[in-house]
This record gives structure tokens, C-alpha cells and sequence, in this order.
């Protein structure tokens, strides 16, 4: 009896709990091999396979060498939609294109609403892995395709629209600005929420005016999505807002505002994250510490780029030319037959009457600049120190927090 054997009737007896079971067997499987791993798996109970995908999941997070990629593949069709939903985040690590069709149709045909979501989710990725270069367009535009048609389709639940919206903010295509403006005028928070984390996403400032504003948010999962979002638009305006939240009710909110402070720097920054590195809060002195390194290795990135930048060769010589992998092309390929060839136009064909990027009734407004950024806090600007801090501004703002606020409206990234 081979080792895979004995694994497989070691996880038959579901009278022993999984976690007490080495599952290196299952790693680096063959397709053929995972399919028949699956069919055994197959004929347990449903709450004894999703032990064993939670048990990967959690394996292969604690050691890198461990790799289920391919049954977590064959889980995708498991009957049970808590399954499915784990294997894709499971797949989270696989960038491989020929995993874009079978998340398409999860998002376009699953009847779980949080499958759809965490397939929305994970084919994000790909569209940015096609900004920046990793996989063809393509590949890239059919994820899109896939999110695009979900946004549209009619009767969709708000948390499938709103994924698919953050998928959608990495792109470039028109109307997409109209899109998460649209969404930012939502009635349901957590569209709004999604809003303003597409915002960062785009690496656009013109969303600065918004983003700085939901900084000051009543709701916690905004501030939060705020932070996040000041962050990647490196907002120097939003650093002093951001100082402030570091003492927020909100652990999640102060964790996110010290990242923010990393990705952002400057002398403001690094002197509030130094400050957090005594803080009682264990948590908030780690995510402080995380984003000193993030903040030292973009000025030392900084640096080098400056050093190796060439007058002579100009912007030539800070190019990083990168070209999809060949062996990309054959894997989407191998997935994408004849019937998948149709399988885009046909969700889309769904939608046809639907206006994707339809924004109704919003006012015009002033879209935050660069200028705006740089002057929104002019009367801020001063120099912060941690011994010469305003709190009669920190005392306003703790007023506009409610006290017994936690972190359980947190959703998973």
C-alpha cells in the first residue's frame, strides 16, 4: 500500500480529527493524481472535507514547501459551497491564467452568493497582474469580462457587485471613474466601503477629497478602508488625520493608519511610527514596526533608483522590461476550448441592456488635485512631535468615536 493510500484512510476515518494528520501527501500532486485524490474525498462527509481544506490551507500557510494547488483545483467543484469558497481562497497564491475560465464561472453560475464573492475576489488578481505586465492582456481583459458582467447583471447582491467593483478599480477602461463614484453614493455602507477602497486601487488622486474626508468617518469600516486607501495614493494631506488615528477606538483602524503612515513616509510619519514602537497595544507597536521597514526599504528603493538613473539613457534607465511567461499562454490554453471561447460573450450577452458604468443623479462636483492634497491641512503642516502633540484636536476626535467600537465588522482581504 503506497504512502498516498495510507493517507486516504487515515482521512477516511473521520473519527480522528484531520489536524492530528500529516498531509504532505497531497502536495505537489499531478492533475491525474489530485482528480483521483478528489473522487475519494468526494464520498466523505461534507463537514469532514471542508476539514481537510481548511487543514491545507492552514498547512500550506505554515510552511511554503507544502503545495495543494491541485486538489484545491478539484474542490472548485466540490457540492458543497463552503468548500468551494475555502478552496478559492486556498488558491490564493496561484497565478497561473488557466485558473480565469473555472473562477468565471463560478462568479457567473454558482448559486452561493459568497462563492461568487470570493471568485469575484480572486480574479482581481489577474486583472492587476495584467497592469503590471505578468500576464498577457488577454488573459487580464477576460477576468474583467468576468467581473464587468457580474456587476451588471440584474438582481446581483451587493456583495458580489462590490468585489467585482474592486477588481474592476485596477483597470483603465472608460467609466470606470463614473463606476465608483456611483458606488460612493450607494445606500448600502458596505458598497460605499468598497467605494472608497477602489479609490486606492486606482492610484488616481483625484479621489483625495474623498478619501480625506472618510478619514473623519462615524463608522469605523470606513476609516479603515480610508487609511487603506490614503495609503496607496500616498496622500502626504492625510498624514496628520492619520497620526490621529492611531489612537482610534478601533484596533483594525489604528493598525491600518500606521501602515498607511509606511507607505506614505516623510518625518511626520516616521516619527509617529517610532512613537508606537513603546505603545502598550502589542499589536499596534507590531503593524508600527512593519511599516518603519516598508518606510526604510521605499527611501533606501528611492535611493538606488536615483543613484542608477542615467541622463544620458533617461527613463530607459529605470525600465524593468518583463514579458508574460510562455509557458502562461500553453496553461490558459489547455482551459480555454472552444465552448470557453463563447463562455465570455455569452455572460455578457446576459447583461446587454444593462449600462455598466451608469451614473444617475450625481452632482457635479470638484474632483480633488494634487494641489488640493498639498493644501487641504496647510494649518496643519507643522512639524509633529510626540511631546508636543494638540490634543485638544485628539480630544475632538475621540468625541466622534463611539467608545465600545471593535473590529468585528472586519472583513477578510
Amino acid at each position: 500500500m503506497s504512502n498516498l493510500e495510507v493517507l486516504l484512510q487515515q482521512l477516511a476515518d473521520e473519527s480522528r480529527a484531520v489536524r492530528t494528520i500529516n498531509l504532505v501527501g497531497l502536495s505537489d500532486l499531478r492533475r491525474h493524481e489530485a482528480a483521483a485524490v478528489y473522487t475519494t474525498l468526494s464520498g466523505l462527509s461534507a463537514r469532514r472535507r471542508l476539514e481537510v481544506v481548511r487543514a491545507m490551507t492552514e498547512q500550506a500557510e505554515a510552511n511554503v514547501h507544502l503545495n495543494f494547488l491541485a486538489i484545491l483545483r478539484e474542490c472548485l467543484a466540490d457540492s458543497e459551497p463552503e468548500v468551494r469558497r475555502l478552496a478559492i481562497d486556498g488558491l490564493w497564491e496561484d497565478e497561473r491564467p488557466n485558473l480565469i475560465v473555472p473562477l468565471a464561472r463560478l462568479l457567473a453560475e454558482d448559486t452561493s452568493a459568497e462563492v461568487r464573492a470570493a471568485a469575484a475576489i480572486s480574479l482581481g488578481r489577474f486583472i492587476l497582474l495584467g497592469v503590471l505586465g505578468e500576464i498577457s492582456d488577454s488573459y487580464a481583459q477576460s477576468a474583467a469580462q468576468a467581473m464587468r458582467a457580474a456587476w451588471a447583471r440584474p438582481g446581483e447582491v451587493t456583495e458580489v457587485r462590490r468585489r467585482a467593483l474592486e477588481g474592476l478599480a485596477y483597470t483603465d477602461e472608460d467609466g470606470i471613474e463614473e463606476l465608483i463614484e456611483a458606488a460612493y453614493y450607494d445606500e448600502d455602507d458596505r458598497m460605499r466601503q468598497s467605494a472608497v477602497f477602489a479609490m486606492g486601487r486606482t492610484a488616481d488622486r483625484r479621489w483625495a477629497r474623498h478619501v480625506l474626508t472618510e478619514l473623519k468617518s462615524h463608522d469605523p469600516a470606513m476609516r479603515y478602508e480610508a487609511a487603506g486607501a490614503a495609503g496607496e495614493l500616498a496622500l502626504t494631506a492625510a498624514v496628520k488625520p492619520l497620526v490621529q488615528l492611531l489612537d482610534d477606538t478601533d484596533s483594525a483602524v489604528r493598525e491600518m493608519a500606521a501602515a498607511a503612515l509606511g507607505k506614505i513616509g516623510g518625518p511626520q510619519a516616521r516619527r509617529a511610527l517610532e512613537a508606537c514602537l513603546n505603545s502598550s497595544d502589542r499589536s499596534l507597536a507590531e503593524a508600527a514596526a512593519d511599516a518603519l521597514d516598508e518606510l526604510t526599504f521605499n527611501s533606501d528603493d528611492l535611493e538606488t533608483l536615483l543613484m542608477d538613473y542615467s541622463p544620458r539613457n533617461g527613463r530607459q534607465a529605470l525600465a524593468v522590461e518583463d514579458t508574460p511567461d510562455a509557458e502562461d499562454e500553453i496553461l490558459f490554453e489547455e482551459e480555454l476550448d472552444a465552448e470557453d471561447e463563447t463562455f465570455f460573450e455569452d455572460i455578457l450577452d446576459d447583461a446587454e441592456d444593462e449600462a455598466f458604468f451608469e451614473a444617475d443623479d450625481l452632482e457635479d462636483q470638484e474632483l480633488a488635485d494634487d494641489v488640493f492634497a498639498d493644501t487641504r491641512f496647510d494649518d496643519e503642516e507643522e512639524d509633529w512631535d510626540e511631546d508636543e502633540y494638540d490634543m485638544e484636536d485628539e480630544e475632538d476626535w475621540d468625541d466622534e468615536a463611539e467608545d465600545d467600537e471593535d473590529d468585528s465588522w472586519l472583513r477578510r482581504r
